[in-house]
């Protein structure tokens, strides 16, 4: 039929029809309008297509707008440029505003004219919340801030920090602060698993905390607490030991070497030492764990535990747990390169606190005499002049990471001063930077350690923090393993 014979068919349902697609196009027009000037201040790219779709399902045309039979003829959607006994083109058809899927959702409907009026009205209301709504979105979403990772670490409190804890890990925790949402804690279940003296773990726990304080941690940025003062940490090592391969923990390689330095006398508690560092990690849904290489082979377990206890107990949503994992599995955060620092008796050897011979470290607590001779009779080597790097020279180069990170200049600042130094001459520079860089830590150090009342605030708050979260994992964990609780009694 030919668009004359067809406006005579139709008659005032045409007219309709006409004017309630063009009154569709100008919402259309204004709704995308609308949508683009919002995407612009709050930088958000518009979709209009998405909110056209949506103000389409509200605009039912008449029949004869549809393609449906009209007075026993078929009819087909007009095109844009046949004219209307002389009134001009046809608005654009539904089919171009909406696209398949909106015409489809549009089609099959029916509607007398006076509803379609009424849908008109309807329809534009809709076309103004939608837009309204996308600018109550962007702002929203400009306005929320980002969320951080989640970030767990902790020390033993046996034997004093050292200069390779701080600037391998400690200093970096400081500085990060503000990038990540951190705890921070004493590990005392941990020193247990080796033979200690419990006045001096007392102690040592508060010394710990003191020196986090002094080194920058601020606890107002990040929990600092204690790991036996949080009970869900021992908790969760238990369910974890309950679902962790016997084989597993056999093939960790420190329990191997510890095991042989204490022979027959070696714990449960330090084959488990894993166990327990899993559950440090997994309580607090950690995305992040700063380690170094010799400590990847925990965190690799760590993850393994978190799989199989999501594929136990999480996999089929007719579990308890409804097919919700309970943990996450964290990731490493890599220490930046040149900051491991070795023993001062080994380059090939970090410096650790568990080393019987004080001379292989620099405790954060020495004096400045004490770090002077210790640095005075520290390893060199025979060659003449200083060099980064060397593999035959391990020694030097460990040396030249210390003055580095102690003095904060750059290598090639450095080599320009002591390329050509001899030992004799190079020993008391660096004694001077290491003295320099922990004289304000130091002194802060003392300031803390005989507030009780502040360090005791710092690690209760810390506690009551760190708590909450811990609760809440237990929570899922234990419904997950189908446990029941005190609230089920009632």
């Amino acid at each position: 039929a030919s668009p004359r014979d067809l406006v005579a068919s139709t008659g005032g349902t045409m007219r309709s029809a006409c004017t309630l697609t063009s009154v569709v196009m100008l919402g259309a027009i204004s709704l995308a309008s609308s949508a683009t000037a919002g995407a612009a201040r709050h930088a958000v790219s518009p979709s209009p297509a998405s909110r056209l779709a949506a103000f389409a399902t509200s605009v039912p045309l008449p029949s004869a707008r549809r393609g449906l039979p009209v007075r026993g003829r078929a009819t087909a959607p007009l095109h844009p440029t046949a004219s209307l006994g002389g009134r001009g083109a046809m608005p654009l058809p539904p089919a171009l505003l909406l696209g398949p899927q909106g015409l489809a959702a549009v089609r099959g409907k029916t509607q007398t004219r006076g509803q379609g009026r009424a849908g008109l009205s309807l329809s534009r209301s809709v076309a103004m919340q939608a837009a309204s709504t996308d600018a109550e979105t962007a702002e929203k979403t400009a306005e929320k801030p980002a969320v951080k990772k989640r970030v767990i670490s902790g020390v033993q409190p046996t034997g004093n920090l050292h200069l390779g804890n701080y600037l391998g890990a400690i200093r970096q925790w400081a500085l990060n602060q503000d990038e990540y949402e951190n705890y921070f804690f004493v590990v005392d279940l941990h020193a247990i698993t080796m033979p200690h003296s419990p006045a001096e773990l007392s102690k040592s726990s508060f010394d710990i905390v003191a020196l986090y304080l002094a080194c920058g941690i601020d606890p107002k940025k990040s929990r600092i607490f204690i790991q036996s003062h949080v009970p869900q940490h021992a908790e969760l090592a238990w369910l974890l030991n309950c679902v962790t391969p016997m084989n597993w923990m056999e093939k960790m390689i420190q329990y191997k070497e510890k095991a042989k330095k204490q022979g027959e006398s070696v714990s449960v508690g330090l084959f488990d030492y894993p166990i327990l560092m899993a559950a440090d990690i997994l309580l607090y849904q950690a995305q992040l764990v700063p380690v170094g290489e010799d400590q990847r082979q925990h965190l690799e377990i760590s993850r393994d535990i978190s799989r199989r206890f999501n594929d136990l107990y999480c996999k089929k949503k007719s579990m308890p747990a409804k097919g919700r994992k309970v943990f996450r599995d964290p990731e490493a955060l890599i220490v930046k390169e040149g900051a491991r620092i070795m023993s001062l008796e080994d380059g090939r050897s970090k410096m650790s606190k568990s080393d019987p011979s004080e001379g292989s470290r620099i405790n954060l607590s020495d004096s400045e005499d004490v770090i002077r001779k210790k640095i005075k009779r520290c390893k060199t080597d025979q060659f003449e002049g200083m060099e980064w790097d060397n593999p035959d020279r391990p020694e030097c180069t460990n040396l030249l990471n210390i003055l580095k990170e102690c003095s904060g200049r750059s290598r090639e600042d450095i080599m320009a001063e002591v390329k050509d130094m001899k030992w004799g001459e190079f020993k008391p520079v660096l004694a001077d930077a290491i003295v320099a860089h922990l004289a304000p830590i130091q002194a802060r150090y003392n300031e803390l350690v005989d507030d009780k009342t502040y360090l005791h605030e710092v690690l209760r708050e810390g506690a009551e923090g760190a708590e909450e979260v811990a609760a809440q994992t237990m929570q899922w964990t234990k419904t997950a393993m189908g446990f029941t609780s005190r609230a089920d009694l009632v």
